[in-house]
């Protein structure tokens, strides 16, 4: 077997639908856990409207969890040295940072 077959077997044919290729946007994120998943809310929040809507939900084993964590860790510090340092100041007014479980926001 060459080296480039080698590679090919190792790689993964992903597709993206155009559907999927808009995106969804979401300016909230809550994250859950149990001893066996992570869970991430993604809601948009909008002015004056009381109610939110969960836009999406992903589930995660902790390790896929922990891949992601460093993955998005590694590409903020990637942003920061090219654009500056990223502030965190958009934070919601009256917003629980727990809601009756291990959870945080993001």
């Amino acid at each position: 077997m060459s080296e480039e077959q080698k590679k090919q077997g190792n790689q993964i044919n992903i597709e993206l639908t155009e559907e999927i290729a808009d995106g969804i946007y979401s300016n909230l994120a809550i994250i859950s856990h149990s001893q066996s998943e992570f869970i991430v809310d993604f809601v948009r929040v909008l002015p004056g409207v009381q109610k939110a809507k969960v836009k999406s939900r992903i589930i995660l084993t902790p390790q896929h969890a922990k891949r992601l964590y460093k993955a998005l860790s590694d590409n903020i510090d990637k942003f920061e040295n090219h654009h500056g340092e990223i502030e965190d100041n958009d934070v919601l007014p009256g917003m629980p940072m727990n809601f009756g479980g291990n959870t945080a926001q993001a």
